[in-house]
């Protein structure tokens, strides 16, 4: 079992080896990711590999991102005390704390009932009450309570659903992975009321969001 100061540095290590590496320069985003214990989102059988440059399993197939990943994603985002966030795709809760850490008010939703419910205990202890959980499926059914400053999408897909885009207020910004090869990190940002720009980020792999539909591949 890992002893506080071991964590603590393991979670140093993390941040000067695996964030700070991968272009991450955000002050705040680099103290959200050094001070927050990844360790009480993680499963208890990973406690362990907490801060690893690895994707943790979660249960149902599901994977934490690489720390590196989400540093990026909240770096990207550029997020003031007062936005308000959609996070789609809970998970762990991990990324959803540091969206809390930085942010004003997150909204997440999450399709397993069970990630919710982890979720929301891990963000209770760690004293976060600025976060609405929502057990749902984001691609189902009408997102309520929006605009939203900042939305953070958890999973790839193939096409970005417009009922996303018109989600974001002026000025909003949403992390997106596109589900391509190679898979690309996108930002979108709302620049007018029909109008939206497009910034690749960088080539990264993530497991597509749940329900998610396909891109047709055909074979010739």
């Amino acid at each position: 079992m890992m002893t506080t100061d071991s964590l603590e540095h393991a979670r140093f290590n993390m941040v000067q080896q695996q964030i700070r590496p991968w272009e991450v320069i955000d002050q705040r985003v680099l103290e959200t990711l050094g001070t927050l214990p990844r360790e009480a989102f993680v499963p208890d059988a990973y406690k362990g590999l907490a801060y690893a440059d690895i994707e943790i399993p979660l249960a149902l197939g599901q994977k934490m991102m690489f720390p590196k990943i989400e540093g990026r994603l909240l770096q990207a985002l550029n997020i003031s005390g007062e936005d308000k966030i959609l996070e789609i795709g809970t998970g762990s809760g991990y990324l959803t704390a540091c969206l809390a850490r930085l942010g004003g008010q997150v909204v997440s939703l999450e399709i397993h009932q069970e990630f919710a419910d982890a979720a929301k205990k891990a963000l209770v202890e760690q004293g976060f009450e600025n976060v609405e959980l929502r057990c749902a499926d984001a691609l189902a059914a009408k997102i309520a309570g929006g605009p939203f400053d900042v939305i953070a999408v958890t999973g790839s897909v193939a096409e970005i659903p417009e009922a996303w885009k018109v989600l974001l207020s002026s000025g909003g910004r949403m992390f997106i992975v596109r589900d391509e090869s190679p898979m690309e990190a996108t930002l979108i940002t709302r620049t007018g009321d029909n109008s939206w720009r497009s910034e690749g980020l960088f080539e990264t792999d993530l497991l597509p969001l749940v329900n998610a539909p396909s891109r047709d591949r055909f074979e010739f």
